[in-house]
């Protein structure tokens, strides 16, 4: 017999962020989040000055068989002039009725605030983690992207959630940067110095203000995205903080006319390589040590971030970005690089990454479901 319960206490927090590893526990692929990462996540990410999640643990006959977040952000509620309300953490065992016990607990905490759509799985916005993944099972996800089992998608469009949008990622393999790929990126690149148009690396001594400007062009850039919102400062700061840590600025590149920043492309190492083998999210007693050394055999990258704000589009910039970024990692010895996300109807976006022998490898999945 089945229970639910919404998560109050720190115990039922700890059950919350545990029940994804005892799930994939034997699936080769899993990641394990971080345990500290989710709780902070969960408690005082700045998401919550301005909007509001439940949480929601299902048990059956005293075991933890799934798990779901009911997400209100208002900001995306005011930037969209929307009544949406989102689901996100999902997980779950593959049985149809235990699913469906916990969408229609999200969807009756969104409806009694007001909210006619439930739209997911997305953790908080678009700007976290967000997509079910629905092809590409074979391999690990990158670095904060999303990982699930494949019967997934039918728990949702078995408990009435139908497609939204398809998310994209492309993988670029250690020949993913080849002779016809290098003449386009110094044709590109000299139609861009013809427009005093220059990439440059990120300089990590200004990272405060550099990150100023980037944040400044993603509120611009990415504004007409599938439910955008602008990110507010301390949003930014949470992020830039963390990403601070990992970043290499061979990987993070600026778009500048005449000292104006109009684009960015950034990269991070995938991480996930190191993750995956700490257990249960746990840094210590040992966890700590393999991220520490395991970090210098990272392989791969990703390029989860990249735009150009209007009036500087089809101008090939974002080509170059990308361009120049998969020529570095090569140089640098990796073998591999994805770009994610981008929206499957973004033409503009997909074609220049295909340009330069970008393979679709991933699809993620936004559903959506009146309530």
């Amino acid at each position: 017999m089945n229970q639910i319960i919404p998560v109050k206490s720190k115990k039922e927090l700890a059950a919350f962020i545990d029940f994804p590893h005892d799930l994939y526990k034997n699936d080769p692929n899993y990641v394990p989040e971080l345990f500290i990462a989710q709780k902070d996540l969960l408690t005082t990410h700045p998401f919550h000055k301005h909007s509001s999640l439940q949480p929601f643990l299902i048990y059956t006959d005293g075991k933890v068989t799934g798990r779901i977040a009911a997400i209100l952000n208002n900001n995306h509620n005011k930037f969209n002039h929307a009544n949406d309300g989102f689901f996100g953490f999902f997980d779950c065992i593959n049985d149809a009725a235990t699913a469906k016990q916990l969408f229609d607990t999200a969807a009756k905490w969104l409806r009694e605030k007001g909210v006619e759509t439930m739209i997911g799985p997305v953790n908080f916005s678009t700007n976290e983690a967000c997509g079910l993944l629905v092809k590409g099972f074979d391999s690990p996800p990158m670095v904060m992207m999303t990982y699930n089992a494949a019967y997934y998608a039918d728990l949702m469009e078995q408990a009435g959630l139908a497609k939204k949008m398809d998310l994209i990622a492309y993988k670029f393999g250690a020949d993913g940067y080849d002779d016809r790929s290098a003449k386009l990126l110094d044709a590109l690149q000299a139609r861009l110095k013809r427009n005093n148009i220059v990439i440059r690396k990120i300089n990590m001594k200004d990272f405060k203000n550099e990150a100023k400007k980037l944040r400044e062009v993603y509120n611009a850039a990415w504004d007409a995205n599938l439910g955008f919102v602008p990110m507010n400062n301390d949003e930014f700061d949470y992020l830039a903080k963390d990403l601070k840590l990992i970043l290499d600025p061979d990987f993070c590149l600026v778009a500048e006319q005449e000292g104006k920043v109009v684009g960015f492309g950034l990269a991070v190492p995938d991480l996930n390589q190191v993750l995956i083998k700490v257990k249960r999210g746990r840094l210590l007693p040992t966890g700590i040590f393999k991220i520490l050394l395991g970090k210098k055999k990272i392989s791969a990258i990703r390029i989860m971030a990249l735009g150009v704000v209007d009036g500087y589009r089809k101008m090939g910039i974002e080509a170059c970005l990308y361009g120049t970024i998969i020529k570095d990692y090569r140089r640098k010895g990796l073998t591999s690089a994805e770009a994610s996300w981008t929206l499957e109807n973004n033409e503009m976006i997909n074609r220049a990454i295909e340009a330069i022998n970008g393979d679709p490898y991933k699809t993620y999945r936004i559903y959506e479901k009146n309530i």
